[in-house]
């Protein structure tokens, strides 16, 4: 039986892992948090302690759905290096709110639709118009 060189398995491995999307193209995140008329005290409650806790842009309040979002809700920006700091706590303190943890790679389809977190119930997403990524050699 023939053996396996350590460099032969680590070529075999790198042809692995080359043909699964990296996620070094993340250049941030969105959370997307959703309320209605009833749970907007519980949205100003949640917003106040993420803009005081964490390093992040709090977009602005949409009453009205707008974009992709079916219902009122707010967008909070954040880097890379805040996700595992931010996500887990919203993960035990969202209150009931539902809330859209997406990366931003330039692909608002994708980002949205296919590489999203739900955090309480996923929501229908408008998503028409949105940029798609195009098919690439290598990548899924």
């Amino acid at each position: 039986m023939a053996e396996t060189t350590i460099a032969e398995t680590n070529v075999a491995q790198t042809d692995i892992a080359s043909e699964f999307a990296d996620p070094g193209q993340i250049r941030s995140y969105h959370a997307h948090i959703y309320y209605d008329p009833e749970t907007r005290e519980v949205a100003e409650r949640l917003r106040e302690a993420i803009g005081q806790g964490f390093t992040v842009e709090l977009g602005r309040w949409h009453d009205e759905p707008v974009g992709p979002h079916p219902t009122s809700m707010y967008q909070v920006a954040f880097a890379v290096a805040e996700f595992p700091k931010l996500v887990p706590w919203l993960m035990l303190n969202r209150d009931g709110l539902d809330v859209l943890v997406h990366p931003q790679t330039g692909y608002s389809y994708d980002d949205h639709a296919i590489h999203a977190l739900w955090l309480g119930t996923k929501l229908p997403l408008l998503l028409d118009g949105m940029r798609r990524r195009q098919a690439e050699a290598g990548h899924r």
